[in-house]
């Protein structure tokens, strides 16, 4: 893209230098002077045009891309934290705003050109005559008045419209995830009228900037006829006392026409504009905190968990926890105890308000990216499968993984097998869930995490993957949320959450002496099936 603004910082001022000098020459041309170097000055000004045309849109195009790719990894260095934008938000921001400031670069040359031709323009205005200059100048304050508010209600009305229009998005996000529901309560009419609230503000925003580009273009168009008429007029009047020549009247003619192109550049400073509010909403989302990236390598350990003093803003803890290096513990607790949070923290998806998380005695947050991958694994409720294929989005999971997984039978029956692109994918959530498992395994982290791992699955399927799992990950420390009496049952130890407190951590068979054990047990939302 460099080689592109190069071309664009040169061909801009190049096409503006032969525009400013064709008056003069066409003035010399008149009063019979050669006319060979004003068509050599016509011809650089075409060539400089259209590289201008080719470069600005790669200009634009390459900052974009440069943009949404800054923006992408900043999103995910941040991960799934819980007080940054809504989904949408963050679409609209990554599709749109980032488009718009990728304008920004041309747009500024194009408009600073300007600039600089019109200002040009009044010096070859001033070296024909002074008085010309100062007819010129009578219009220059009231247009440069106009362009400042302009600018500034330009720039608030394309924010207030990208806001609008990321709120949109945020809620059509939602809606399209809750699309089944949605259709199951037969909220389609409801839910409708919730996403589209936003469009009466959305239409203000937009009447808002074409009633400033309308106002502005009036009187711009006013004041260019009001200036050109004085400056006219000037030259008249000496072109009669014989002070100018008739090819100066062209000459002052076209410096007059170049000094107002400035004010007539509402599509270029709305353009400005637009790029202005584009950045200031992507640098909301670059300024976001991105937690520091640790250094240290993982020790040699049995994969000993250890929580101290952990606590998320009053959601959870403060608590201390140890899970055993190649131990069980399973987490128990009424829906809102704390379980996924809890699961969250000890894998550093999220980071605690207060406190520590430490595997075999090291803090999680110090540990090098690649040795965090190595020391914890997750599955999921509902994972997500990164990569363009199924072979990629299994990431190294083998005929043993995928079997341990029983992802085997459904994948042997896709059509093109691993290359199967995911899009074209239809999974229940079980044969999903599977396919998690199936990379947790191959990735053979130190301490497994499983939230929510197995409750799509049937009874029957469960217990298989189960028994799997236990087989190909016996001597790891499993962290494990319980849906089911049996999954606490087979735990070493089991951590009952109260309220986001950890009320006790004991055998399963000790604590069912508690009735308020049972109880919260019992309370534990059943898991869905899907297979």
């Amino acid at each position: 893209m460099r080689g592109w603004v190069i071309v664009l910082s040169v061909a801009v001022p190049v096409e503006a230098a032969a525009t400013l000098a064709l008056p003069g020459l066409v003035g010399r041309a008149i009063d019979g002077g050669p006319a060979v170097l004003l068509g050599a000055v016509l011809l650089v000004g075409a060539l400089a045009g259209a590289a201008a045309t080719l470069a600005g849109p790669a200009v634009a195009a390459g900052t974009t891309v440069t943009l949404r790719q800054s923006l992408l990894r900043r999103i995910l260095a941040r991960g799934p934290v819980p007080d940054g934008p809504a989904t949408g938000d963050l679409t609209a921001r990554l599709v749109g705003s980032a488009a718009d400031a990728g304008g920004a670069l041309p747009s500024r040359i194009t408009a600073a050109t300007a600039l600089l031709t019109s200002l040009g323009a009044v010096l070859g205005l001033g070296l024909l005559s002074p008085w010309l200059a100062a007819a010129f100048f009578a219009g220059v304050l009231p247009g440069v008045v106009l362009i400042r508010l302009f600018l500034r209600d330009a720039a608030q009305a394309f924010t207030r419209y990208q806001e609008v229009q990321s709120e949109l998005a945020a809620r059509l996000t939602g809606a399209l995830a809750g699309l089944r529901s949605i259709h199951a309560a037969g909220a389609g009419e409801a839910e409708t009228a919730r996403v589209l609230a936003p469009l009466p503000r959305l239409a203000e925003a937009g009447h808002a900037l074409w009633n400033t580009q309308r106002r502005t273009v009036w009187q711009a168009t006013l004041l260019v006829a009001v200036v050109e008429l004085a400056v006219l007029a000037t030259a008249g009047r000496q072109l009669a006392d014989g002070t100018l020549r008739p090819g100066d009247l062209a000459a002052a003619a076209g410096w007059a026409a170049l000094g107002l192109g400035f004010f007539e550049q509402v599509e270029a400073l709305a353009g400005v504009a637009h790029a202005r509010a584009g950045r200031d909403r992507v640098g909301e989302l670059l300024a976001l905190p991105v937690p520091p990236r640790g250094s240290r390598d993982l020790p040699d350990g049995p994969g000993e968990l250890t929580l101290i003093g952990v606590g998320v803003d009053g959601l959870l803890g403060p608590l201390d926890l140890t899970v055993p290096g190649g131990r069980t513990v399973a987490l128990v607790g009424r829906s809102g105890s704390g379980k996924s949070l809890l699961a969250a923290v000890a894998g550093g998806l999220r980071a605690p308000s207060t406190g520590l998380v430490l595997i075999d005695g090291v803090p999680l947050a110090d540990l090098a990216p690649d040795q965090r991958r190595s020391a914890v694994g997750y599955a999921f409720e509902r994972p997500v499968l990164v990569g363009a294929t199924v072979g990629e989005a299994l990431e190294g999971a083998g005929e043993a993984e995928t079997r341990a997984a029983r992802a085997d039978g459904f994948l042997a029956r896709l059509p093109r097998g691993a290359d199967t692109p995911s899009t074209e994918l239809r999974l229940s959530g079980g044969e999903l869930q599977r396919l998690g498992l199936a990379r947790l395994l191959a990735q053979r982290p130190r301490v497994v995490i499983l939230d929510d791992a197995t409750s799509s699955l049937d009874l029957a399927t469960e217990h298989q993957v189960t028994e799997a799992l236990a087989a190909a990950t016996a001597g790891r420390t499993r962290l494990v949320i319980a849906h089911r009496p049996g999954v606490a049952a087979r735990a070493d130890l089991v951590a009952w959450l109260d309220g986001g407190r950890l009320r006790a951590l004991a055998p399963h068979t000790t604590l069912l002496a508690d009735p308020d054990y049972r109880a919260a047990l019992a309370a534990v939302p059943a898991p869905r099936s899907s297979v």
